[in-house]
């Protein structure tokens, strides 16, 4: 990581802090993606965003200029930095008044780098990224392919950390320019980091999985090893936009915060009593971090069957395929997720069959849908006791208590006992760690299996 750059001030920045920050190394093919995304965001927006790049060198921003013309016209100011190159100050787009070209030094750290950092009322999104070194690249040396180009860093909607890396960005460029710079920090004054709203995060993260499928489509590369290492990085990245949006849902939420993360370790915890296969467990991992972008789960943990009518608006067009779900549908833009939206969907069934949005009942309910469901309820009932002067044995004792009063009716009987045995375990000491997923490295939650149709557990063949 190249000293003084704003990938390594960002890094220093939070080095030693609670939430250091957590890099992937992307393909350019996958940047080329990301960047476009966010790009085409802002113009179906009407926010008029304070927005900052760095293209490395000014050939690269000319291959983008026309399109930056049209960014501009739905902008509040863009700052384009970039090692000068012949042409770079020339186009047309360079002249428009909400434009600023900066010529870095070559010797300029951020000459290396390539930055997208979106500031708008309704959201925000960056992608901060290094380009690898030879020495980086090894004995395999720099590739040929000028889409198998590496790049070290990350892409996120976090506001907090997003007006971070501006701020690191506008001090950069006050030696160069120190009106600028004053611009800048008062068009920064005037956005105040807050969270997208469900609906707003949903439109630029369904845009982003829509480009990086795109761009594995058009995936072009000299041999059939290399595409699919580009191609693994695209889905990476395609599962790291879903995780970003609900780790933002989660945060959004301050009294329940650690939701997702306490419901992935109970749900694994009752998943290893049950002795599920390894794919089952990372196909459920999944979903309980993904449980909460579901609109349903807007209300109440604690729901009552047939309040929200809004599912039954035509019949589904089959048992385990319920396309009027809008949040868990977002999931189905992805082939691999297909199976984890489904888990997703029927977590809201009930036992009795009386629940939404498929009125499944006992063994039609999936599983996977029917652990996730007791494990988030009981996570939502231990978490609103927390406040109390109840002991730990004693909030674990009442949670289990008002979960076992809705067994047969909302929640499967056999998983109650399941969840009871987990639960003694709990009050006697056992302590089940809590793992941040590393979101910059989306992989590991995808096998062969979860490209497969979903895979119904009938229960009383499985315990």
């Amino acid at each position: 990581m190249l000293e003084g750059s704003i990938l390594q001030q960002l890094e220093t920045a939070h080095r030693h802090t609670t939430r250091p920050i957590r890099f992937g190394v992307y393909y350019k093919n996958t940047l080329v993606s990301l960047c476009h995304a966010l790009e085409d965001h802002i113009l179906s927006d009407d926010t008029k965003p304070l927005v900052i790049t760095a293209f490395q060198q000014g050939k690269w921003y000319l291959q983008e200029a026309d399109r930056y013309a049209d960014i501009a016209n739905k902008s509040r100011q863009i700052v384009i930095m970039a090692a000068p190159d012949a042409g770079f100050a020339e186009h047309p787009t360079s002249e428009l008044d909400n434009v600023d070209l900066l010529a870095l030094d070559t010797s300029d750290p951020v000459a290396q780098e390539w930055h997208l950092i979106i500031l708008s009322p309704k959201y925000t999104a960056m992608v901060l990224c290094q380009e690898l070194s030879e020495a980086d690249y090894g004995t395999a040396g720099i590739p040929t392919s000028d889409l198998e180009r590496k790049f070290y860093g990350l892409w996120t909607f976090e506001p907090e950390l997003v007006h971070q890396t501006a701020e690191i960005a506008i001090a950069h460029i006050e030696p160069y320019n120190l009106e600028l710079a004053n611009k800048l920090k008062a068009h920064k004054q005037t956005i105040q980091p807050s969270l997208a709203t469900p609906e707003n995060l949903s439109a630029v993260v369904s845009r982003v999985v829509d480009y990086l499928q795109t761009g594995q489509e058009n995936l072009s590369t000299p041999t059939a090893p290399n595409k699919q290492i580009l191609d693994r990085n695209l889905v990476s990245n395609e599962i790291q936009a879903f995780l970003r949006m609900a780790q933002l849902m989660d945060m959004a939420d301050v009294k329940n915060p650690m939701a997702a993360a306490e419901v992935v370790v109970l749900c694994e915890a009752i998943a290893q009593v049950l002795d599920l296969p390894a794919w089952q467990v990372k196909r459920l991992r999944l979903a309980g971090l993904l449980h909460r972008i579901d609109p349903l789960q807007k209300a109440e943990s604690i729901l009552t069957p047939g309040t929200s009518t809004r599912y039954h608006e035509e019949a589904p067009s089959s048992r385990l395929s319920c396309p009027l779900v809008p949040g868990a549908q977002v999931l189905r833009t992805m082939p691999r997720l297909r199976a984890v939206a489904q888990i997703i969907t029927h977590q809201s069934e009930w036992w009795d069959g009386t629940g939404e949005p498929a009125s499944l009942s006992g063994d039609e309910i999936p599983l996977e849908s029917r652990i996730l469901a007791l494990v988030a309820n009981f996570q939502c009932r231990v978490n609103q006791k927390q406040a109390s002067q109840l002991t730990r044995e004693e909030i674990f004792a009442q949670a289990l208590e008002e979960c076992r009063q809705q067994q047969s009716t909302r929640f499967d009987p056999k998983l109650i006992d399941t969840l009871a045995l987990l639960v003694m375990g709990l009050q006697q000491g056992i302590e089940l760690p809590l793992m941040t997923p590393k979101v910059s490295a989306g992989m590991w939650l995808l096998d062969a299996r979860l490209d497969s149709e979903m895979k119904t557990a009938v229960m009383k063949n499985e315990y």
